[in-house]
């Protein structure tokens, strides 16, 4: 990684980051406070994983999750899944959802036993992603080097090399497996013992795989003989088909989930009329199927309601967020040519709207959706209170516990 890159960056308000000045890391996805866009990560470092704690992370309002080389959000992606993050520096500390760090954190050594790096101050991500997905967008394949097994399970070694061709010097990794491992050919679904069943596999000892091409899902376990870092194979894909199918599985899982909870974006900026009118243009935010972008036709009505960072919206009412929405008509959709940056779709949407609220404004975050969209009632955990805006509204709160003082 550049110089550049690992300089602290500090996002701005209303400008989508360079991916360029992200920090990288690897970690275990330990906990997700789903509703807010949060949760921790055991970042790898060069010490003994097990040993360290996890470290709070918070979406950017834009950031993107993917799984299974698809859109998804946090809720979808099982605890223990190895996690490719890109992050910055909070952009304002003073309302950062998650604990704000000393920027050169990532340099202090946490202990011997621990090392350095698993403590990023860089803990707000603009993408979070797992294996495969990863793999697939920088045009990378596990390439498996040989297989020991005994009562199905064993060890794999393998390497993360450009498919197109790698040059040799990729190093290779030894990954454990077990029973419990998904493997997918085509439209099959199969176990260890199958392809063991079919000769491709030993049903004991060792055998070269020969460099077979693959995707992996990555987890980690707890692991036996004391290794400072060993992760598990919770998914092979065989081939491009059976990546392709799982993929559009999580395609079609997300893309439900967001015409319920309607497409964030931010307020690029608002025409003041009279009496409450206003022409407002928003940006929608990127990493989601082109088909729920497609649904915002021009002349089609919307429905707007401000959200704040973490994207839960702010107007409740006693029905939820659609009680208290803004409408308006579209009058001009656009898309940005050329290369748009992670974060944004490119498409810009012009409305009018006769209810202006304090939530439209210049860089300010909402959620819009046409209005031809499911008018469904969302649950409670996922809107704020009216007049309370704060993050922290959530179910239950810690007024159940009992206070012991005194």
């Amino acid at each position: 990684m550049s110089a550049a890159a690992e300089e602290p960056f500090r996002p701005e308000a209303g400008k989508f980051p360079p991916l360029a000045k992200a920090h990288s890391y690897r970690g275990e996805l330990v906990f997700v406070d789903h509703v807010n866009r949060r949760g921790s990560i055991r970042v790898q470092g060069n010490g003994v994983f097990r040993r360290n704690d996890p470290r709070p992370f918070a979406m950017l309002p834009y950031g993107i999750v993917r799984y299974h080389g698809a859109p998804a959000d946090l809720r979808d992606i099982p605890l223990g899944t190895v996690m490719h993050v890109r992050a910055y520096l909070p952009p304002d500390p003073k309302i950062s959802a998650v604990p704000v760090l000393p920027v050169n954190n990532k340099e202090k050594d946490s202990d011997h036993r621990r090392g350095t790096g698993i403590a990023p101050a860089e803990n707000h991500v603009l993408l979070l992603e797992d294996e495969p997905s990863h793999c697939l967008r920088e045009g990378l394949v596990w390439k498996l080097k040989e297989v020991e097994i005994k009562d199905n399970e064993g060890m794999i070694v393998a390497s993360r090399e450009p498919k197109a061709g790698g040059d040799g010097k990729a190093e290779e990794e030894t990954l454990s497996f077990d029973g419990a491992t998904r493997i997918w050919r085509g439209r099959e679904y199969l176990g260890i013992s199958e392809l063991i069943a079919e000769g491709l596999w030993p049903a004991s000892g060792k055998k070269s795989l020969e460099g077979q091409a693959v995707q992996l899902g990555i987890t980690w376990k707890p692991t036996p003989g004391g290794v400072f870092t060993r992760f598990h194979i919770s998914d092979i894909w065989l081939d491009d088909a059976a990546m392709q199918r799982t993929a559009q599985n999580q395609t079609e899982t997300h893309k439900a989930f967001m015409r319920s909870r309607w497409i964030p974006a931010w307020v690029d900026a608002v025409e003041y009329g009279k009496f409450g009118r206003a022409t407002v243009t928003v940006t929608l935010f990127g990493g989601m199927d082109p088909s729920l972008y497609a649904a915002f036709d021009k002349e089609r009505q919307v429905l707007v309601n401000g959200v704040e960072n973490t994207l839960k919206h702010t107007e409740g009412g006693s029905a939820g967020p659609t009680q208290m929405a803004a409408r308006g008509a579209i009058r001009d959709i656009s898309k940005t040519p050329g290369d748009v940056p992670l974060g944004s779709s490119g498409v810009q949407v012009r409305f009018e709207t006769d209810l202006i609220t304090e939530g439209m404004r210049p860089t300010r975050i909402i959620r819009i959706r046409p209005a031809s969209w499911p008018d469904v009632h969302m649950p409670r955990e996922e809107y704020l209170n009216s007049g309370n805006y704060s993050h922290e509204d959530r179910f239950p709160t810690p007024a159940i516990f009992p206070n012991y003082e005194g």
